[in-house]
């Protein structure tokens, strides 16, 4: 992503504006994670990698933050997301 939405909230319906900005939000520290966990894995300097995963895991705790504003807004996630967890659970 880099730093590109990947919609145009301007063209959002104001009642879904706040849903999809939580969304780009998610998305965008997802990217983040996936760029400094790769970088991790790509230096050599211990002292570098442990600052990108410390980073990393950070961006976690923001992807949490995130979810769990959009689950207060969209109960339809909240469902799909008990009925993905009980599918996965299923497979054992």
């Amino acid at each position: 992503m880099l730093s590109v939405l990947p919609i145009d909230l301007d063209k959002v319906k104001k009642e879904y504006i706040d849903k999809e900005i939580l969304r780009v939000g998610i998305i965008a520290e997802l990217d983040a994670i996936n760029l400094y966990e790769q970088m991790a894995a790509r230096t050599k300097s211990d002292k570098i990698r442990k600052v990108l995963l410390k980073i990393a895991k950070e961006e976690k705790t923001h992807i949490g933050e995130f979810q769990a504003l959009l689950l207060t807004l969209d109960k339809q996630q909240v469902e799909e997301l008990e009925k993905g967890k009980r599918e996965v659970e299923e497979l054992k």
